[in-house]
């Protein structure tokens, strides 16, 4: 059930760390997950991993092991990503060549960045692990920055859309992360977010056995805590959408999770998260 992770090696360094959401000092031990730990905040409610290690440790676990796992799975990733967009009426076409700059946050291979180059956007892609960055630039002939947004040399107010899959969880800074999508983010620009969803059923039935409870995710958002970590930085949520009632291999009868998949996406307490965020025109920090 759970999703792919790497156990921290010996030479990581962890330390305990106040909520990344809000600061609060107090929490309150939730899950023991192999190696981590994950806590939750009594003020907010962030469930996040506490010690946490660095973060230059935790871009290390992106390696060779990695890459392969993304090749292997990145048109069914592409799927989703695709389907995820299209339930939060994603628009697929630029309004025009001046104003069709997007950006995908932790791109992998680049499939997804080439679908939409396909569609007339001008794409360009970030992402740590230098396998995939590399096989993104040589054999798709993408633009892709190899490292962090943090580190990326964007210029200011450059992109329309920003869009990340399955990446926020895993930022151990989530202020540093999020005002740097802002700088490179146009006044009026778009964010479309996806993360594993903590107040979904699964979440809840699962508990620590949930497939997203793993070594490799630094934070573990609800609907609501991710809403505030970019109401936080300014941003106005405009919706959001879920999706995944169960897994397939949950080993439930195929009934149940047919019932559980449509139920949860039209009550809203699926697996998985998307979420749309407007930068304002008049945005300021």
């Amino acid at each position: 059930m759970k999703t792919f992770s790497k156990l921290p090696s010996q030479n990581e360094n962890s330390s305990l760390i106040v909520c990344p959401l809000c600061g609060e000092h107090k929490f309150k031990a939730l899950w023991s997950v192999e190696t981590s730990v994950f806590v939750k905040c009594p003020k907010c409610k962030l469930v996040y991993q506490n010690p946490q290690p660095l973060a230059i440790d935790v871009i290390d676990r992106y390696d060779e092991t990695y890459f392969k796992y993304e090749i292997e799975n990145e048109k069914s990733f592409l799927n989703l990503i695709l389907l995820g967009l299209k339930d939060i009426k994603f628009d697929f076409n630029p309004v025009s060549s001046n104003h069709g700059n997007i950006l995908d946050i932790g791109c992998a291979t680049g499939l997804f960045l080439e679908y939409m180059k396909k569609n007339g956007w001008n794409t360009f892609g970030v992402e740590v692990c230098e396998s995939a960055g590399n096989y993104a630039n040589n054999i798709r002939g993408l633009d892709v920055f190899i490292g962090t947004i943090e580190n990326a040399p964007y210029k200011d107010h450059f992109f329309d859309v920003i869009h990340l899959s399955h990446v926020i969880e895993h930022i151990t800074d989530i202020t540093l992360f999020l005002e740097s999508i802002s700088r490179v983010l146009k006044p009026g620009g778009v964010v479309y977010c996806t993360t594993p969803n903590i107040s979904g059923f699964q979440a809840k039935l699962f508990k620590g056995k949930w497939r997203s409870a793993i070594p490799d995710h630094m934070i573990l958002f609800s609907i609501k805590t991710i809403k505030k970590a970019f109401r936080d930085r300014g941003f106005y949520m405009e919706k959001h959408k879920t999706w995944g009632g169960l897994c397939a291999n949950s080993g439930y009868p195929k009934l149940i999770k047919t019932v559980l998949d449509k139920t949860s996406k039209i009550f809203g307490f699926g697996d998985v998260v998307i979420i749309k965020a407007l930068k304002p025109t008049n945005y300021s920090t």
